[in-house]
């Protein structure tokens, strides 16, 4: 059952780190250092689902470069505000095998999830491959997870985030920029 008064109550007092404009002109940003990192390949984007969905298809339009797209589907979080074991839903039809590959997930966070998709881009004998998160939560990374991303957004504080690809609970995703959960 959807507690929509528990998401109301959240979103309510969701307090805006970023608005659209700024999520917009780090997007620009990653997609001019991908220019100069990858821009002379045809790379790989892997899009993390769900969360990447709205950063990828925004960096799409600001590639200046051929690209091809496709997604890979692995979660902690099922629907809850706390991770817990790695599930995969759906692994990348494109081939893998010696392509430059860039991740792209929404947030850093504990690093888990990119590290688990970087073994496997590897383990199907990826060329070269890089990470990419909108944001990077100010944080320590669990120490089996990636620590960095090659490409990053916007780095933001220890909070619970919601907006722009970002969910609460699977909602809120869509919210026009990037908020803390107050509570």
């Amino acid at each position: 059952m959807i507690d929509l008064t528990d998401i109301n109550r959240i979103k309510s007092k969701g307090r805006c780190l970023f608005k659209k404009e700024e999520i917009e002109a780090a997007i620009k940003k990653v997609a001019a250092q991908m220019k100069e990192k990858v821009g002379n390949e045809t790379p790989l984007f892997l899009v993390v689902m769900n969360g990447a969905v709205i950063f990828a298809g925004q960096l799409a339009t600001c590639l200046e470069f051929p690209a091809q797209f496709d997604y890979i589907h692995a979660t902690r979080y099922h629907g809850e505000i706390e991770s817990s074991d790695l599930h995969w839903v759906a692994e990348p039809r494109a081939k893998i095998k010696g392509r430059t590959v860039v991740i792209v997930e929404d947030i850093l966070d504990t690093g888990l999830t990119l590290a688990e998709c970087v073994k496997y881009c590897e383990s199907k004998g990826a060329a070269a491959i890089y990470t990419a998160a909108l944001v990077d939560k100010n944080r320590p990374r669990a120490p089996e997870g990636v620590q960095k991303t090659d490409f990053t957004g916007l780095h933001v504080e220890d909070k619970f985030l919601f907006g722009y690809g970002l969910d609460y609970k699977e909602f809120l995703r869509n919210e026009p920029g990037i908020y803390a959960v107050e509570d």
